[in-house]
């Protein structure tokens, strides 16, 4: 046992040995179902499995590529699905589980079924936090799922892997996957209740009838008649129905024509103004085959109708925002669709909106605060709705609009740009003011047909492609996707040689001291020398080294090659600088980054105080690693710098416990300096706060005079942008900024 093991997996090692199990030999479950038993509980367990599997099955999909094994157990720890690694299912099959197998603590022991339906949080059982040796090379994450309106447990999900393999973020997106799938059975729950409601509701209806005779004078309105319409029997008897204002017309063709009708929806008001809802009956009575007066009942469905009314829209509709939801956005958007095959409409286009770190605001003001902001987005979001026009949001922080019949593609952009517009003001959500950007995917139906489930695609991937981008900003989805799909496809082929081929280069930016003009720091910047696209903006590959893992080895080699070249500017006699090298998310969370920092500056021999590691406030505020890094990177002597700051969420919890030396402020805010009042005050705010934390402020992209003698009269300390220098090959940073220094007087 280790100290720093959670009281739960201590006392359940101590249980362990207290029941005198050998940790070096392989229990197997005392209880195992058989395949009729198995077979019966899943059936029961049915409708809850099919909801788990679904969004398991996108978790899977997810990690494609991933060794990953999950697990499905019910209430009493009964293991009911395996689904994943073919590998890992048929290891594990050797040591008894396998589906049908009850998981106890006293059985199995330290287990992450057991543990996790005893506790009330998410749980990993990472290597030798197990007990049984056996299970010392694997990672387990696990957490239970319940009925959230009265906590009722239902069961839990686990994912198994390679300890190699580990990451706290696999316990974030459980316990996001466990939220969908408990969001879904409680809708479900739900509809079941309603669907019983409208059962009671329709046995308690009474009738009310109402006959008349050959000539339509009333004859008789009983008892249930006169409640339902509100009309007193003694004003309906002996008058002519036909002069009645809700069933007269009826009655009229009823005994003109001798039609009769069936489960005809009246809708009137009564004597207290309440609407009311009936289905109506009517029908001619005949005496000796001769017409001799009418009938006719009245059943009040009010409260059915009102009841199917309300189930429809929950069906149907958002029940945070009221907007409507996915289910209906599909179904009209197959229905245009299907209007646009057949020449009933004239265009059709989608808006995928998706908020930019909405995620940010959910930890750091909570989900109640994140709620609130959705619901102000949808009713400013409301404002662009055109006559053709359907918002919807689709779950989390997606929204959808949808656009019909406009006369050109402008309309479309237009209503883009508005809603970019829209998100540059900030949201203000009780007493705090929000700021957030949307990635915006534009879809436009193509000439040939093409599904719903395609057309959807095409939008999430030109989303997707916006946040790659850089978010606040939308794409249009074009014919030629394709066609740039292969080309990416080609160049993630090609990037797993570069390295060994060693075609990337850095290039460097200068930054300059606002108050001596001199330079005193560069930016590492990554280019990639294709040998046959020629040079090539990190834009265009970052993303995919991301995506297939490659950017902590890159990442690794732009340190070293940074720290290398200080060094050799320094050997040569250049003016001693800092250089600043930005750290991507994945390399950032690796397990060796102290110890790669603290060898590469051994290698280079580099002093620490002349490296900068640039990390973003998301990467600082989202982990709880983050601190801990950051400190030791910190105890190593390099500089720490926050990139982009207040792009995100900035937290000043975050800035008051970490130890920067640096903070960025992004180049969106100097554009807007001279033009964006708000821009100005943010600008000038951050740069107090940053002073006041005993900071630096270093402010990137700055392309004029006007913006810098505006950053020098807001006393920002460094800047660095086009207006000095674009960034520059190591040779031409040497010439123009790192000469070396001549020899001081009476010193050779």
């Amino acid at each position: 046992m280790t100290n720093n093991e959670p009281d739960f997996i201590v006392e359940s090692k101590r249980l362990c040995e207290a029941a005198g199990m050998n940790p070096n030999e392989i229990p197997r479950p005392d209880t195992i179902l058989t395949s009729s038993e198995l077979e019966a509980k899943k059936e029961e367990y049915d409708e809850i499995l099919s909801v788990v599997s679904f969004f398991s099955n996108k978790l899977l999909d997810s990690l494609k590529g991933t060794p990953i094994l999950v697990g499905v157990a019910d209430a009493e720890g009964y293991l009911l699905k395996v689904e994943g690694d073919e590998t890992i299912r048929s290891t594990i099959e050797q040591f008894g589980i396998f589906p049908g197998s009850l998981f106890r603590q006293e059985d199995t022991g330290t287990n992450v079924i057991s543990l996790s339906l005893d506790q009330k949080h998410p749980i990993s059982l990472i290597g030798k936090s197990h007990y049984h040796t056996f299970l010392h090379s694997t990672a387990c994450y696990g957490t239970a799922f319940r009925y959230t309106d009265n906590n009722n447990l239902l069961g839990s999900l686990s994912i198994m892997m390679p300890i190699e393999y580990r990451n706290p973020l696999f316990l974030t997106m459980l316990s996001q996957v466990v939220d969908s799938i408990e969001r879904e059975l409680l809708l479900r729950k739900q509809n079941k209740k309603l669907n019983i409601m409208n059962q009671i509701m329709l046995s308690r209806t009474r009738n009310g009838i109402v006959v008349t005779d050959e000539n339509g004078i009333t004859t008789e309105f009983n008892d249930f008649a006169q409640k339902i319409s509100g009309t007193d029997k003694d004003d309906v008897l002996g008058r002519n129905i036909r002069e009645s204002p809700i069933t007269g017309s009826y009655f009229e063709e009823l005994l003109e024509q001798e039609k009769s009708f069936s489960n005809e929806i009246l809708k009137f008001t009564d004597e207290n103004g309440d609407r009311v809802i009936c289905l109506f009956d009517a029908q001619p009575i005949y005496e000796e085959e001769k017409l001799a007066g009418a009938f006719g009942q009245f059943r009040d469905i009010t409260e059915r109708y009102n009841l199917q009314e309300k189930y429809n829209y929950l069906a149907y509709h958002d029940d945070l925002t009221g907007l409507p939801n996915r289910r209906y956005v599909n179904i009209e958007t197959k229905r245009a669709i299907e209007e646009l095959q057949r020449g009933e409409s004239s265009s059709l286009a989608l808006l995928f909106i998706d908020l930019d770190r909405f995620k940010i605001i959910n930890d750091n003001f909570g989900h109640t605060c994140g709620d609130h902001l959705l619901i102000e987005v949808s009713r400013h979001l409301k404002k662009y709705l055109g006559e053709n026009d359907i918002l919807a949001r689709m779950g989390g922080d997606e929204f959808v609009l949808l656009l019909q019949n406009f006369q050109d593609r402008e309309y479309v952009t237009r209503k883009a740009e508005e809603v970019l517009q829209e998100f540059r003001h900030p949201f203000q959500v009780d007493d705090e003011y929000l700021y957030t950007t949307a990635s915006i995917g534009v879809v436009y139906y193509p000439d040939e047909y093409v599904s719903l489930e395609t057309f959807m695609v095409y939008a999430d991937n030109a989303m997707y492609q916006a946040k790659l981008d850089g978010k606040d900003r939308y794409v249009v989805y074009s014919s030629y996707s394709l066609e740039n799909m292969m080309e990416e496809f080609r160049l993630e082929a090609d990037l797993r040689e570069a390295l060994e081929k060693k075609e990337f280069v850095l290039h460097y930016q200068p930054q300059i001291n606002n108050t001596t003009g001199e330079v005193v720091g560069v930016e590492a910047l990554i280019r990639w020398q294709h040998p046959e696209f020629g040079l090539i903006s990190p834009g265009s590959f970052i993303h995919l080294a991301e995506k297939n893992g490659l950017i902590t080895r890159i990442g690794e080699w732009v340190i070293e090659e940074a720290c290398l070249q200080n060094k050799k500017w320094q050997e040569a006699g250049g003016k001693p600088v800092k250089v600043s090298v930005n750290m991507s998310t994945q390399q950032f969370l690796t397990k060796n980054t102290i110890t790669l920092v603290q060898d590469v500056l051994e290698r280079t021999g580099l002093a620490p105080e002349y490296l900068v590691l640039e990390v973003t406030e998301y990467m600082a505020m989202e982990y709880d690693s983050s601190f801990l890094v950051l400190e030791k990177l910190r105890d190593i002597g390099v500089g720490i710098s926050i990139d982009d700051f207040g792009t995100g969420y900035s937290s000043l919890n975050y800035l008051k416990q970490f130890r920067i030396d640096y903070i960025k402020i992004d180049k969106s805010f100097v554009n807007e300096i001279l033009h964006d009042e708000n821009d100005a005050i943010i600008v000038n705010a951050i740069i107090s706060l940053a002073h006041n934390l005993g900071m630096q402020v270093i402010a990137e992209g700055v392309e004029t005079s006007e913006q810098l003698d505006f950053l020098i009269r807001q006393n920002c300390d460094v800047t660095q942008g086009f207006y000095f220098s674009k960034p520059l090959t190591a040779v031409d940073i040497e010439k123009s900024y790192i000469r070396p220094q001549a020899p001081q007087e009476g010193k050779q």
